[in-house]
């Protein structure tokens, strides 16, 4: 097979997952929680595409790779944080994958199946960020989130009762929260970044709505061009301005509106349409959430 080619691994259950990785099986079907310094040494020969049925939460030290934020390095060293959400696709590049030291928690869908937590999960962007916005742990906050790793192992340890899911999906949720906070900290940590990505992103927009038959704006558009998931660049503008990537998008998009309602005598259609709107009757029902009036009674306004 051509070394350019890249192969497909798809895993359906915790069993598969550790029979790849030369593990034991799991002591439970739905959940494991495994140190990286326990695993045999494994090297991708191929670049692999892989996509799983699982939730997983890793925690990584001593990783080799750098991790930057767009183009800056980060300056924590202490732990990287990843999360993956069931049937993301993830790219392992030729080579050893696995950290010298750390921890990859597993979680099939059903295991947290009648807990609240199971919907709280969806709520949750980092687990659509793209690897390059990991989490990036201080020292104090590695400690915090290894206690509760620890927490688990320890009730994994133990004789299986009524109270053992509760208890582990307890800690997973407590692991959660911390991850959310120390996610927001980064936000706050970046802030100068976080200002030039606004500055960059308001140039994309500003120029997007300067050349002619785009179409709609859209967030993947933007993300795509500041090589950032989506997610993630509304989550970074949304803590830096109050205000998501699709929000300021729309603003803009009625700020060109008014712009044309008030200088041109274009009707309410062909601006529609000009603007990127398949239907004029949507950009009218946009309008008038933006500004609490319809595009035709604005323009009188100005009449």
């Amino acid at each position: 097979m051509n070394k350019q080619e890249v192969a497909t691994v798809n895993i359906r259950s915790l069993a598969q997952q550790h029979q790849l990785l030369g593990l034991a099986k799991p002591k439970h079907p739905l959940f494991s929680l495994l140190r990286f310094e326990d695993f045999p040494k494994n090297e991708v020969e191929q670049r692999t595409k892989l996509v799983s049925d699982l939730y997983q939460i890793t925690l990584k030290k001593d990783c080799p790779c750098k991790t930057q934020y767009g183009q800056t390095q980060y300056d924590f060293d202490e732990g990287v944080m990843s999360f993956f959400s069931p049937k993301q696709v993830n790219i392992l590049e030729v080579g050893n994958f696995i950290p010298q030291t750390g921890w990859l928690l597993s979680v099939h869908p059903d295991f947290l199946r009648g807990y609240p937590l199971s919907q709280k999960t969806k709520t949750y962007d980092f687990f659509h960020y793209a690897v390059n916005e990991a989490l990036i742990l201080s020292d104090e906050e590695q400690k915090s989130i290894e206690a509760i790793f620890l927490q688990i192992e320890k009730e994994t340890s133990l004789p299986i009762d009524k109270f053992s899911q509760d208890v582990i999906i307890s800690n997973i949720d407590l692991l959660l929260t911390y991850c959310n906070r120390y996610y927001h900290r980064q936000f706050i940590t970046r802030k100068q970044n976080s200002s030039e990505l606004l500055s960059k992103f308001e140039s994309l927009l500003n120029a997007y709505f300067t050349e002619t038959e785009n179409g709609l704006p859209t967030v993947n558009y933007f993300a795509s061009k500041l090589n950032l998931s989506p997610k993630y660049l509304s989550d970074c503008l949304k803590q830096l301005t109050g205000q998501t990537a699709q929000q300021h998008i729309h603003d803009k998009l009625i700020e060109n509106a008014k712009e044309k309602l008030t200088s041109t005598g274009l009707s309410v259609s062909e601006i529609a349409y000009q603007l990127g709107f398949d239907y004029p009757q949507s950009f009218s029902k946009l309008f008038k959430q933006k500004t609490e009036m319809s595009p035709l009674a604005f323009r009188q306004n100005f009449n």
